[in-house]
């Protein structure tokens, strides 16, 4: 019996043992992995819509996510931007739509874009090929500074060629000609001919933008509006309405009429009640008076001569007889017929 339970303690004892090893390995693993990334990475993509298909690892660093690209990952930017920090680095620059495969292979990066355009910024100790369907691309360090270059790639054919720092080489892979675009050179292929190389400055563009979006967004903390916020609001809000207000005023005025009436009285002993004084009507008719129209030219032909003629006398009106006495109701008539009818 005691032979049997000094067993069954030994084994415990080596289960123990053989678990903390394996427990101490995995953490050893970890560590590495997350210190020495592997030797296949390429670097980490961020964007705002991208999708990756092949070999790739994610990695959680200081609260963010991030995806790492490995050798043989295809990568698709559908729309706006995306930007790989190189793990050797440097930076690579995708404007979308865009469609590339990565590769690496003894520290070397290779770039098969198949459509779309790019924008690396490396320094000398990355070596980095970017490869068409017609053409190869190889950036060359000048003094061994940084590479800037960009390559695009169009639904035409077209290919652009940017080297905003340092040379490239680019070499036809049917036919083996190479030319050296110098440091500053913009230039396009058609059908990646080299015998169709033309200079076009700023046909090749793939700037970062400013509003690019990090994967993770940082976590905002809202806080009351203080008074000094407050009054500013009020303030814009006082600037919007004033245009509002003055357009208003800006708008063409409509004749407008009043009637001014003497005050009607009402007797309810009276059988018959006492009219009011038509004369006494007013009607006012506010408008806005027309500037004098005044015609600048010049009158051809011969002049004419104007006629001296007696001035005519005036003809002294007819005296008019008196109207005879008319009711209420023709008076107001008649005066209404006075105000509207045309003058001459």
């Amino acid at each position: 019996m005691a032979n049997q339970g000094i067993n069954e303690l030994a084994s415990r004892l080596v289960k123990f043992l053989l678990r903390g090893a394996v427990c101490a390995g995995l953490l050893a693993l970890g560590v590495a992995g997350a210190d020495n990334p592997p030797a296949d990475a390429i670097g980490a993509i961020e964007g705002e819509a991208i999708s990756v298909d092949g070999p790739m690892s994610v990695e959680v660093v200081h609260g963010q996510v991030r995806t790492v690209l490995r050798s043989g990952s295809d990568v698709h930017v559908k729309t706006g931007q995306a930007r790989v920090d190189l793990i050797e680095g440097g930076y690579i620059l995708i404007c979308g739509p865009a469609h590339f495969s990565l590769l690496k292979s003894g520290g070397a990066i290779t770039l098969a874009l198949d459509s779309g355009t790019i924008h690396a910024q490396i320094g000398s100790e990355v070596s980095l090929n970017i490869y068409t369907a017609q053409i190869q691309a190889h950036p060359i360090s000048i003094g061994n500074g940084v590479e800037d270059l960009l390559v695009g790639l169009h639904g035409s054919g077209t290919i652009c060629i940017r080297a905003t720092r340092g040379a490239i080489r680019v070499e036809q892979q049917l036919t083996g000609q190479s030319v050296i675009v110098p440091q500053t050179g913009d230039i396009s292929l058609a059908n990646g001919q080299l015998e169709s190389l033309q200079t076009t400055p700023g046909h090749c563009v793939c700037e970062m933008q400013a509003n690019m979006l990090p994967l993770t967004p940082a976590a905002e903390v809202s806080q009351p509006a203080t008074e000094e916020d407050i009054k500013k609001r009020m303030a814009e809000k006082k600037v919007q309405t004033q245009p509002t207000s003055v357009a208003q005023t800006d708008q063409p005025e409509e004749p407008v009429y009043q009637v001014f009436m003497p005050p009607l009285k009402y007797d309810a002993k009276a059988k018959v009640q006492t009219e009011y004084d038509p004369n006494l009507v007013i009607l006012v008719r506010h408008v806005r008076v027309r500037p004098t129209l005044i015609y600048q030219g010049r009158v051809e032909g011969d002049p004419a001569v104007a006629q001296q003629s007696a001035p005519a006398q005036a003809a002294k009106p007819a005296a008019v007889p008196k109207p005879a006495e008319e009711s209420t109701w023709n008076r107001v008539k008649s005066y209404i017929r006075k105000i509207w009818s045309p003058t001459t």
